[in-house]
Formats: structure tokens, C-alpha cells, sequence
């Protein structure tokens, strides 16, 4: 598949899709944000509740946005606030109705079982699901080029399977060198080359989450740092 320029479509485009039963963006859509609300959901709950009910709210945020009259067909293309404070608030609300029912459940029970207590810590888990929002970007980044390398010649593979070494596996570029036998300051000119492809990519998958976002290339750039600065 070859990839076009995002800046064809936006996520609003995506979402807009999604919500009309679009297949094809419903896939997308969940490929993209559900990683994120599990990531949230699992942090909340701490291993306090099984991987099938974990799942069961999962589906219940998929719902939620995609059911006639739901969140994506009620939400106004390009809101203000950008679609990832709405997953927030989705996700957030999905779990407090979730435990409130398995509550209620466990409150008319017989064998005096305690409620479990759930810290509602929502500074603390802001910053998961906001962790666990950069990492799905960065990894959708991540995808992106090696996609396109694909589509390219034999050096843009090698430069994206240089920046999964680095990164991934976390290989010193002195290391890389002499695994791939190569003088290792021509491989660090590869690398700088990678990075800045890799920040082009990711500067594009920014914009495609917030393409209504005020701001120049300075502000993309500041926002992919944070972004870098989060996963690691």
C-alpha cells in the first residue's frame, strides 16, 4: 500500500468515516485509539479486575463512540479541544460506570465481600493515557516509515532498521557499526538522517491529530520533542 501525505485527510476525516459505519475507518479507528484506552483502563484498575472484563470495557468505549448517536456522530468536526481529550473523557466515564455497576453488583451480594477501593487518581492516570497517546503515535510514526521505506530503495530500509537497533533494541550506533561491519561516523550520518526522517513522519501524524492546532513548524517540532521526551 503506498502511503499518501496526511495532510490529505485528517483524523476528523477518519472519525467522520467511523461514525457514517465506514469499515475500512472503524478498523482504523480502533488499530489507533483502543491500544490507548486499554493502556488507561489497566492502569486504573491495577490487575483489580480480569483481562475479560478489561476487554468488556474496552468494547463498551468502542461503543460508546461508534453506536448511532454516540460520541463521533455527536462531536463537531475540528472541536476545540482535539479528539484526544475527548477519548479521554470517554474512556474516564466508560470506567467509572463500569465500576459503579460492578459495585452495585457486589453490594447485594450475601457474603459481605468489601467493595474494592479504586483511587480515582486522575492527575496520575492523565499522564498514562497522555503517555499512552504518544507511544500509539510515535508507533504509528514508526509505521508509517517503514512503510514508505518499503516503497523506496535498499538505504531507507537500512536506515529504519538502524533506528529499530538504536531504539528498540538499544544499540549503541558503535555497536550497529561493527555488527554491519561499517566505519561507525558514516553510520552516525545515517543515523542523524533517520532521525529527521523519522521526525518528518511523526510531524505529520501531530498534525493529522490536531490539523485545526494554531501554530508554525516551530510548534510541530516542540510537540514531537514533548512527544519523544514522554516514551522514554
Amino acid at each position: 500500500m503506498i502511503l499518501h501525505a496526511m495532510t490529505e485527510i485528517t483524523c476528523w476525516t477518519l472519525l467522520r468515516g467511523a461514525a457514517a459505519g465506514d469499515r475500512a475507518d472503524r478498523e482504523e479507528f480502533a488499530l489507533r485509539y483502543l491500544p490507548v484506552a486499554r493502556a488507561y483502563l489497566a492502569a486504573r484498575w491495577r490487575g483489580r479486575r480480569g483481562a475479560d472484563e478489561l476487554e468488556d470495557a474496552l468494547q463498551e468505549v468502542f461503543v460508546e463512540c461508534l453506536r448511532e448517536g454516540g460520541v463521533l456522530e455527536r462531536l463537531e468536526d475540528g472541536a476545540r479541544e482535539g479528539f484526544r481529550a475527548v477519548l479521554y473523557g470517554v474512556v474516564r466515564n466508560v470506567a467509572r460506570r463500569y465500576e459503579t455497576r460492578a459495585g452495585r453488583a457486589r453490594s447485594r451480594r450475601s457474603d459481605g465481600e468489601p467493595l474494592d477501593e479504586l483511587p480515582d487518581d486522575e492527575p496520575s492516570l492523565s499522564r498514562v493515557f497522555d503517555r499512552a497517546w504518544a507511544v500509539a503515535l510515535v508507533r504509528d510514526a514508526a509505521r508509517r516509515l517503514r512503510e514508505r521505506a518499503e516503497h523506496a530503495d535498499e538505504a531507507a530500509r537500512r536506515r529504519v532498521e538502524l533506528l529499530e537497533l538504536r531504539f528498540q533494541d538499544g544499540l549503541p550506533i558503535r555497536a550497529i557499526a561493527a555488527r554491519w561491519g561499517v566505519d561507525p561516523a558514516r553510520l552516525h550520518h545515517e543515523y542523524a538522517r533517520a532521525r529527521r526522517e523519522f521526525e518528518a513522519e511523526l510531524r505529520e501524524v501531530v498534525a493529522f491529530h490536531d490539523p485545526g492546532a494554531a501554530g508554525d513548524r516551530r510548534d510541530r517540532r516542540a510537540e514531537t520533542l514533548a512527544l519523544l521526551t514522554l516514551i522514554e
